[in-house]
């Protein structure tokens, strides 16, 4: 059986909230960032996070912003396109991962795991920072809906294999895709799922996200 912890991840002087989960004979860990307005507890991951668990994999959710943050972000929209804050919340779970605190039930054995990185919207683009950043650490991402054009000058430094995921009917974001998936410096894919809208809310569009990312994981994650 799993084991599941609410965890708070150090990052600077603040700490952010996660969700921990970790099968047993976990292969890998997918850190999960989430895109504005979401939050670790997100249906939408949820169903991908479960599959991944499903298939043997260890899944961290981040709630990248604090309470606070978060409250002021819905007013006034100050933190949701700050890719640099958000790629350091992701920057600095995949740090304290490495750290091998022991957390609650988890083993320090997952400081060991491969890592990879699922993002969704602009939390898409603080993965591929993120990727580029820990290049030791990050062996694969997978973006769902994803803005990976606000990597910008990032993406040539990704080389760990990344899948885009978009959505048929999500048009500019489908051709943002294309245009990231010509500059990032590794292997880049890009699935576009037919009939899917950006938050693929259609029938069997999210499942087919969740079997995309674990097959891309269980190719490029390897325990």
């Amino acid at each position: 059986m799993a084991i599941q912890d609410e965890v708070e991840v150090p990052v600077g002087e603040i700490g952010i909230e996660g969700l921990l989960t970790l099968p047993p004979g976990a292969q890998g860990l997918v850190v999960f960032a989430h895109g504005s307005g979401s939050s670790r507890l997100s249906p939408r991951n949820a169903v991908v996070a479960a599959a991944l668990v499903g298939s043997g994999f260890a899944t961290l959710l981040l709630d990248l912003l604090t309470q606070r943050e978060e409250t002021e972000d819905r007013l006034r929209g100050r933190f949701r396109f700050d890719i640099r804050l958000l790629a350091d919340r992701v920057i600095g779970a995949i740090d304290w991962l490495a750290a091998d605190a022991l957390v609650g039930d988890i083993p320090p054995a997952i400081g060991d795991l491969p890592i990879g990185c699922f993002g969704a919207s602009t939390g898409a683009a603080a993965a591929l920072v993120a990727a580029a950043e820990r290049p030791d650490r990050v062996a694969a991402v997978v973006s769902r809906g994803g803005r990976p054009d606000l990597a910008d000058a990032a993406l040539p430094q990704v080389k760990a294999p990344t899948l885009l995921i978009v959505g048929s009917r999500d048009a500019d974001v489908v051709e943002l895709n294309r245009q990231a998936q010509q500059l990032i410096g590794g292997e880049a894919r890009l699935e576009v799922v037919p009939g899917a809208t950006h938050l693929f809310e259609e029938p069997g569009a999210l499942e087919r996200v969740a079997l995309l990312a674990r097959d891309w994981f269980e190719r490029h994650l390897h325990g």
